[in-house]
């Protein structure tokens, strides 16, 4: 299988002064094209530092990084938010919609910045509504639907360039569980069709949806498992 993401050594560390504080302490770790991995840890394991990493918002201080072929480990900041913009979709526990924009506009904005017309953008835009189940909710802002429709939005807006990756952090943080049930079942569609996803929690029954566990403790990979509890939908 074709190689998504490869980490080599990956190290970060900040600095308090003079003092250096490591977070990670030498990350090895391969995605394939369509694995759905979930990355866990406890807090201050170093996990969100390599969900940072992984999407490109955070550099390494040392080691190497090849996202679908491109040394991003070597990239300025340009670089890489043309990288973010192109191979990355994000979902996060917070939906981050735009509150002044529809539900069409909210999925479009990864196409402005892609060079893509109004017509094209919108024609778009609504197509992958429809996927995630959303078509008759395109002119409303995000006051107007729920909070699983909010993700449901924000998923579709991270499908609409057809990135190497989704990348979900703790995507059903902010939902009830009946609403988190339909969400992952979503997820689960999504890797079905093909895509690469790479979900961060910290629950169990979320990360029983995935194929494959990797967990994080003080900075390295404490175990990378196959998931035999994958749970199955009828989606």
């Amino acid at each position: 299988m074709k190689e998504v993401i490869s980490l080599k050594d990956i190290r970060k560390s900040y600095y308090l002064g003079k003092q250096e504080l490591p977070v990670l302490k030498g990350i090895n770790l391969t995605i394939n094209s369509n694995e759905y991995v979930a990355l866990m840890g406890p807090s201050g394991s170093g996990k969100s530092t390599l969900m940072n990493i992984i999407g490109c918002l955070d550099t390494t201080t040392s080691g190497q990084y090849v996202l679908n072929g491109k040394d991003v480990s070597r990239m300025e900041d340009d670089e890489l938010a043309d990288v973010r913009n192109v191979e990355i979709g994000f979902v996060f526990q917070q939906f981050n919609l735009l509150p002044r924009l529809t539900a069409w506009e909210n999925v479009a904005m990864p196409l402005i910045y892609a060079g893509v017309g109004k017509k094209e953008r919108e024609e778009r835009a609504r197509t992958m509504l429809e996927k995630v189940g959303l078509g008759d909710r395109a002119h409303h802002k995000p006051n107007e639907i729920s909070g699983g429709q909010s993700q449901r939005v924000a998923i579709a807006r991270a499908l609409i360039n057809n990135p190497s990756i989704i990348l979900a952090d703790e995507p059903t943080g902010n939902l009830d569980t009946k609403t988190s049930v339909e969400i992952m079942e979503l997820f689960s569609q999504i890797h079905s069709q093909g895509n690469t996803v790479v979900l961060v929690t910290h629950e169990e029954d979320i990360a029983n949806y995935t194929h494959r566990v990797v967990r994080i403790r003080d900075g390295v990979v404490e175990t990378d498992k196959r998931n035999k509890e994958t749970l199955t939908t009828s989606i």
